[in-house]
């Protein structure tokens, strides 16, 4: 596993963005683990977080796009941070881009923040974690709905490896039906492999108990 996810994996434990417990997911599931990006609270982590997705965007979908959506909310700050590491770390000056929850119709009206997304744009999303592709089918039409663009890529924080809507991963089914490269910073399996029955800071984070309760949720929800 290259460095950088290990580091990240470290760094979600230390935010108390990387949670094991008793969730429920947006798609109502009930689950042991959940990631919650809400908990970057600081300007220095919101630098480390755009600086790990800037290192996941370039290592897999590259940079050659011109805006970064970041759906609202969580998405704002994840397109801010991550388009000023990639401009520090790449020199490559991508737009930023987010959308309105409610439409302005005062000054700078519109649904959209930053950027414009003009024809012929590029775009990738970026989310914190994509469970079921809900959120994927909220986000398209705004940004389709701005002009003749293409839509690249999505890139989240966690792939959570479980299915989407049918037996394919939620990633999966979003590259088959819109015609997306998807990526993450790291898998719930490089998770796993990185914290189980390995001390972190003296404690251990994931035992025996609580990785048996996570391939309880993958027997049920995982990808066949």
């Amino acid at each position: 596993m290259d460095k950088y996810k290990q580091e990240f994996i470290e760094f979600m434990i230390d935010c108390n963005v990387l949670k094991f417990g008793d969730f429920v997911t947006k798609s109502g599931r009930k689950t042991p683990f959940f990631v919650n990006t809400g908990f970057y609270r600081t300007g220095g982590q919101l630098k480390r977080l755009g600086e790990y997705y800037a290192q996941a965007i370039y290592s897999s979908l590259g940079l050659d796009f011109d805006v970064l959506f970041g759906p609202a909310y969580k998405g704002i700050p994840l397109s801010v941070a991550a388009t000023m590491a990639i401009s520090d770390k790449y020199g490559r000056d991508i737009k930023y881009c987010s959308n309105r929850k409610e439409i302005k119709d005062h000054g700078d009206k519109g649904i959209l923040l930053g950027s414009p997304i003009a024809d012929g744009d590029r775009v990738v999303i970026i989310e914190d974690v994509t469970t079921a592709g809900t959120s994927i089918q909220e986000t398209l039409p705004i940004i389709k709905a701005q002009g003749d663009v293409s839509v690249l890529g999505l890139v989240v924080s966690v792939d959570r490896m479980e299915r989407g809507q049918g037996e394919k991963s939620a990633l999966d089914e979003i590259e088959e039906k819109y015609g997306l490269k998807t990526t993450a910073i790291v898998t719930m399996a490089e998770v796993v492999e990185h914290l189980y029955n390995r001390p972190y800071k003296g404690k251990i984070i994931i035992d025996d108990n609580l990785k048996a309760s996570i391939d309880a949720y993958y027997d049920k929800y995982g990808v066949k």
